[in-house]
């Protein structure tokens, strides 16, 4: 199981379920902290799939504050929403990068 169980305690059943296998062709709607408003959003940018918006968070080198206010900045996120996101995209990396 990827991270261990140990670490998958304190996470969201959402943050869990995403990280509990590839990201495949998830939609951008199945990363954690992404409300259905900034899904539509992210879609309309281009960003529709979960790798997609991965693929940016590794662009911007996984700086979570970068990454972070660029979707407040680009995207309408809340600063919850951003922390959320970035938050389970890194830990999507450390399992499976």
């Amino acid at each position: 199981e990827p991270g261990g169980t140990k670490d998958m305690d304190h996470m969201s059943p959402r943050l869990r379920a995403f990280l509990s296998e590839p990201i495949g062709e998830k939609d951008v709607a199945w990363v954690d902290g992404i409300s259905h408003e900034l899904a539509i959003n992210l879609v309309t940018k281009g960003f529709n799939k979960a790798y997609v918006l991965l693929g940016q968070f590794l662009l911007m080198h996984k700086r979570e504050a970068e990454f972070q206010k660029w979707l407040i900045c680009c995207c309408g996120a809340t600063e919850f929403e951003a922390r959320e996101c970035s938050n389970c995209l890194k830990e999507w990396c450390s399992c499976f990068l």
